[in-house]
This record gives structure tokens, sequence and C-alpha cells, in this order.
């Protein structure tokens, strides 16, 4: 009886400036690998150009392990298009996206195996708890429930980036040309039967968020305009209740003045109010449909186009070596720890 090759999974890992907590993000994630005798894994982080010790520790794992792989841009090219292009470059069964953080614990993947195995193409993980502070966390829950409002597809409420996708999925995203992609709502609205299950999520241990208020108001902006034309659509509707309105106090003013004879006063406070009132609406108005067009001018240039600056461990083909054992990659580790410790006392 020919026994079964175990199935490989693509674990993306991006990471920025994350050298504190990259070696316990490989730790993690190949421990609970070791646990999984049916299944295989290749690590993929996407540096986005870090300015730290990072890609040495990367390099110096990458020695040691083959199954890990590495993609370092030229420059930041933000979080959602390094996500799609680690998406891209898997070559597993199926995909578990991470954050290196490890606020989202790698030992829920094999559960995540379990529904996959079950006929799930998309298994996600639902926040039943946040460690932002209450303004943050309660932001993040009216984003979540504004944008599946305003969303033209089915939106999961509370799902952040921890999800398993299936190899069907990871084809389809090889077609993706966005130059502004949502990848959270862009495999949601793909269908096919998806399944979300609730975890608590973990403090940061190490490193400092890299994720700051202001890149999260341009994710919340991605994620309405490219999945909703309501704010478009408001754009009409106002102008319609804006003349409509127009309309009837001009009819009203007329009728006063020619069938009862009113003398209306001057009123500059009303019309200086309704003039700023316009003004204000068709600013607000053209400022929404210049989002659109602006995306629209950035995907017909095709620019900004993530640029590879180097690739560590990308083989056209299965490597003939065996996965490290276990102790050999606890010296790896080893190795890398001293690594970073080096790099750090460079940089600074």
């Amino acid at each position: 009886m020919v026994a079964m090759l175990p199935l490989t999974v693509s674990v993306l890992v991006p990471v920025f400036n994350e050298e504190a907590n990259v070696r316990r993000a490989y730790a993690a994630i190949t421990n609970t690998f070791q646990d999984l005798p049916d299944y295989d894994c290749e690590i993929i982080f996407t540096d986005n150009h870090s300015t730290d010790g990072t890609f040495e520790i990367l390099k110096e794992i990458c020695r040691c392990d083959r199954r890990v792989r590495v993609i370092r841009f030229s420059r930041n090219v933000g979080y959602q298009r390094s996500l799609l292009t680690a998406y891209k470059a898997a070559r597993g069964a199926c995909s578990v996206q991470i954050d290196c953080d490890l606020q989202d614990p790698p030992q829920l993947i094999p559960q995540m195996l379990t529904r996959w195995r079950q006929g799930h193409q998309v298994v996600y993980g639902i926040r039943r708890s946040l460690t932002d502070n209450r303004l943050t966390a309660l932001a993040r829950r009216i984003f979540y429930r504004c944008i599946n409002a305003l969303s033209e597809d089915e939106l999961p409420l509370n799902a952040g980036e921890f999800r398993l996708v299936d190899r069907r999925i990871l084809d389809e995203l090889r077609h993706v040309d966005d130059t502004s992609p949502y990848l959270r709502g862009l495999i949601s609205s793909m269908g096919f039967s998806q399944v979300g299950f609730e975890y608590d999520r973990q403090a940061r241990v190490a490193g400092e968020s890299k994720f700051p208020l202001r890149a999260m108001l341009s994710l919340a902006v991605d994620g309405i305009l490219n999945h909703s034309l309501i704010p478009l659509r408001l754009a009409s509707m106002a102008s319609l209740v804006v003349g409509t309105a127009t309309l009837l106090l001009l009819f009203g003013y007329l009728v006063g003045k020619l069938l009862f004879g009113q003398n209306w006063p001057a009123g500059f406070a009303t019309t200086t109010a309704l003039l700023l009132l316009s003004i204000t609406l068709n600013a607000m108005f053209l400022g929404i449909i210049g989002e659109y067009i602006g995306r629209i001018f950035m995907q017909s240039k095709r620019r900004p186009v993530p640029i590879v600056e180097a690739m560590l461990n990308d083989r056209t083909g299965p490597t003939e070596e065996p996965p490290l054992p276990a102790s050999e990659s606890i010296q790896c580790l080893d190795r890398a720890a001293s690594t970073g410790s080096r790099a750090s006392s460079v940089a600074s």
C-alpha cells in the first residue's frame, strides 16, 4: 500500500521591522506543524523593506530551513499589496495567513485544517475579544458593521486577517491585478463555502504595532471604496434631496409673493447659510468622486507595482531535502538570535 504524502500548507507571514518577533513566529509555526504528521509547511515571509535586523534574521533561518521562503520588497509597498504577493507565491494545497506578532495564535491552525478537510474553502477567525483600548476596539467593530452595511458583498463581522484559504482561491488570486487591494473583502466576495470560528486575540508580546491610526483609516477607505458604490449613490441622492427642497422653497416663495402678497425680508443670513451648505456638499461629494477617479487612474498606470529586491529559497520545484529535525531547528533559532543581536548593535 502506497503511503499518502503529507499535504503542504503555505503559511503567509507579512513582516516589517519585526526583529523582536520573527524568531518567535518561526518557532511557533514549526512547533505547531511538528504535531501534524499529515501536513508539511512552507513559510513565506514577505518583508516590507525592514530597516532593522529582520532581514538578516530571515536570511539565517533560510540557510537552516529550506521550508522558509522570503520575499523582500525594494520599498514598503503596504500591508495589503505585500499579502497579495504572498498569496500569489503560495504553492501549498491551502494557505494560512498569520501576523508575525502572534496575536493570532498558530495553535489554532489544526482547528482550521479540520474545518478545511470538512469541505470549506475559507476558514476565518472571528475576534471574540480584542487587546486594543476601548476606543480602538469600538472603532473596529463600528467599521466592520458599516462596511458590511455599505458593501454589496456579504462580509463577515469582526473577522480579521487570520484565515485559511483553499488552493482554488489561491489560483483565482493569481489573476487579481489591483493596485489597492482589500483582501479581506476580496476573498469574502469570491463565494464558495466559508466558515468562521471564534477565538480570543492575544496581546502583542514584543515590538510595536505597525498599524497606526492613519493606516487603519486608509484600510477603512480601501475597504469601503473597493466593495461599494453606495458613496457615489449617496452623492446622487443628496443632490436630489437638496434640489427638491430648493424647488419647494422656491414654489412656496412664489405662492406667497403672487397669491398672498407677502413681502419677505431680505434674509441675508439664510441665503449665506444655504450657499455655504451647497458649497460644502459639492466639495464633499467631489472628494468622494475624486477617490474613485484616483483609483481608476492608478489602476490604469499599473502603479505602484511591488518590486522584489530579493527572494530567498525560491525554487521552481519541490526540494529533495527532508525537513530539519527539531534539534537542528532549535540550533537554527539560536544562530538567528545571535545574528539579530549583531544586526541590531550595528544599526544602533
